[in-house]
């Protein structure tokens, strides 16, 4: 596997410093900055290791995975702290963590510093949600779970398609 952490740090970095919201908690921007950003530099690297068709289907059964547990669970544990429901499991940790684990395990392997820096984002986004009063930390710690797990997995799905 190639280490493209470089660029991957760079991409991350930039969107950091670009997507900031000048409007809310820095803390809860930190999250929705990790939601996006994080499976976006994953994106990059899969692009770059030729795995991108795999990538994009742990992608999408992450998303509904989610959305299918955000539709069909109810009180208690769909509730959010606001009383709105569709609160389980966090789809913002879930997208964090997914990239987070895609990143660490396929994209900066043998780097335990960026490895241990990514799931610190992961984890970090994760309390974000919580911070911001939109999701328990048992939605949080969910989505979490299911991101990591399916970020960090392979399936091995390809398409080798010539035209």
């Amino acid at each position: 596997m190639r280490r493209g952490g470089g660029t991957i740090a760079a991409i991350t970095a930039a969107f950091v410093t670009a997507a900031t919201p000048v409007h809310a908690d820095p803390f809860e921007d930190f999250g929705t900055v990790m939601k996006y950003g994080l499976p976006l530099a994953a994106a990059v690297c899969a692009a770059e290791q030729d795995r991108l068709a795999d990538f994009a289907l742990r992608g999408g059964l992450q998303v509904g995975i989610v959305l299918g547990l955000k539709r069909k669970v109810g009180a208690p544990l769909g509730i959010r702290p606001t009383g709105l429901d569709e609160g389980f499991p966090s789809g913002h940790a879930a997208s964090a963590a997914f990239g987070a684990g895609d990143l660490a395990a396929h994209c900066v392997d043998g780097n335990e510093a960026a490895q241990a820096g990514l799931v610190a984002a992961g984890l970090l986004a994760s309390a974000s949600r919580v911070h911001a009063g939109e999701h328990t930390p048992a939605q949080a710690a969910a989505g979490t779970a299911i991101g990591v797990v399916l970020g960090a997995s392979e399936i091995g799905f390809r398409i080798d398609a010539k035209f």
